[in-house]
């Protein structure tokens, strides 16, 4: 009777140590896509300023050197 018991708790240990760890693995996803996201609209805002200084520079007419 012992055995069967041990086994049981181990398989409920088991299946909690795997739902902390999904939790956890959820959390950081969430944190990552997050960052991405923030990410993303900087580069955007830099794309678009460089955009700007592109279109200005091209109306004046002058070249880089």
């Amino acid at each position: 009777m012992f055995w069967p018991m041990l086994a049981i708790a181990l398989g409920f240990l088991g299946l909690a140590v795997l739902g902390v760890l999904a939790v956890k693995v959820f959390v950081e996803a969430q944190r990552l896509g997050r960052q991405v996201a923030a990410t993303t609209q900087r580069i955007n805002r830099a794309a678009e300023d460089l955009e700007r200084a592109a279109t200005g520079l091209a109306e004046t007419g002058e070249a880089l050197r």
